[in-house]
């Protein structure tokens, strides 16, 4: 339980105070692109199970990936997709939390 309270905290609540805190003009639209981030858990859907709470999303899923992380991490170096890669990559820490909480 409490493990399910951490992640889904680190999910929808630090987003949100990184958003106030580093968007504070724009905080609205960070923390969407936040929470648009959790999009990349479709990659959920090509797995079987779809949801296994002992597997480790990072390495497993191709959107969890670390090419798709390094994907994540080119998009913080242009201003135009900074806060996209930022939210991606938060959604990776997050889950490689997760993984470590196992």
């Amino acid at each position: 339980m409490l493990r399910s309270v951490i992640h889904y905290g680190f999910h929808f609540l630090i987003p949100l105070g990184i958003a106030l805190i580093f968007f504070p003009k724009q905080w609205k639209k960070a923390y969407l692109i936040f929470i648009g981030a959790m999009l990349i858990d479709l990659d959920h859907l090509f797995a079987d199970p779809i949801f296994d709470p002992d597997r480790c999303s990072i390495g497993f899923h191709f959107l969890h990936s670390l090419f798709a992380i390094l994907g994540y991490s080119l998009l913080t170096l242009l201003k135009k997709t900074r806060i996209i890669g930022i939210a991606l990559l938060w959604h990776i820490i997050t889950d490689q939390l997760d993984c470590l909480m196992m």
